[in-house]
């Protein structure tokens, strides 16, 4: 069951995990980023979204920012000794206190546009269940500007709007064909959230990743 999803935004960062303290964006979005969009819209235990092709609508435009963020988090025990002791008044961050706030650049993308490809499959099927049926969920869910929670582009702060569309919008890349280099395809959370990575080409404003998925994967 196939799906065409046209999303937008004016920011966008989807972090490459060899940078280390700064952020630094892959030049399109990535297949995992994708995926992530269409969960948010629809997702259910019985099914497993697939990404098929990302078409690229706009330049890849970079633009320096910078961002707040803290030093650390809270800690998971903590979290549990609060959930047993019915106390959430531990559960709090002073972002003032003992430099917790930290601010750190980020070089994102300025003003995107993508179509998602994508379909899904059925891991299990209960009674009355069947890939039609979340199909017709997700279509309407996406139609009406439902989600589980607001999509957003590789960063919570950069919110993605979405649309169903059934044509690609004209591309103005300037640049359609170009070689974007070794990109995040996932991670493999059944072994140690173990990340793939794939070698990624535009061809036509298009990144094509149904052969990323179904050959070799580099770790």
């Amino acid at each position: 069951m196939s799906i065409r999803l046209h999303v937008w935004g004016e920011y966008a960062c989807f972090t490459r995990p060899e940078m280390k303290v700064e952020r630094v964006s892959y030049d399109v979005m990535t297949p995992s980023a994708a995926r992530g969009i269409l969960e948010a819209i629809h997702w259910k235990p019985q099914i497993r979204w697939y990404v098929d092709r990302i078409h690229v609508l706009r330049p890849i435009r970079f633009q320096n920012i910078r961002r707040n963020e803290v030093a650390s988090k809270i800690p998971a025990n903590g979290v549990r000794k609060a959930m047993r002791g019915g106390d959430p008044g531990s559960l709090r961050l002073l972002v003032d206190e003992d430099r917790q706030r930290q601010q750190r650049a980020t070089l994102a993308l300025r003003n995107v546009a993508y179509v998602i490809d994508a379909h899904f499959e059925m891991t299990s099927a209960g009674d009355g269940d069947s890939a039609a049926k979340h199909q017709d969920m997700f279509r309407r869910r996406a139609a009406r500007g439902q989600c589980f929670h607001q999509p957003y582009f590789g960063v919570r702060e950069f919110p993605a709007h979405f649309e169903l569309v059934k044509d690609v919008p004209p591309s103005t890349l300037d640049t359609p064909d170009r070689d974007l280099g070794w990109m995040l395809y996932d991670l493999d959370y059944a072994n140690g959230n173990t990340p793939s990575f794939f070698r990624a080409r535009l061809t036509n404003a298009i990144l094509d990743v149904t052969d990323a998925r179904s050959g070799p994967l580099a770790r």
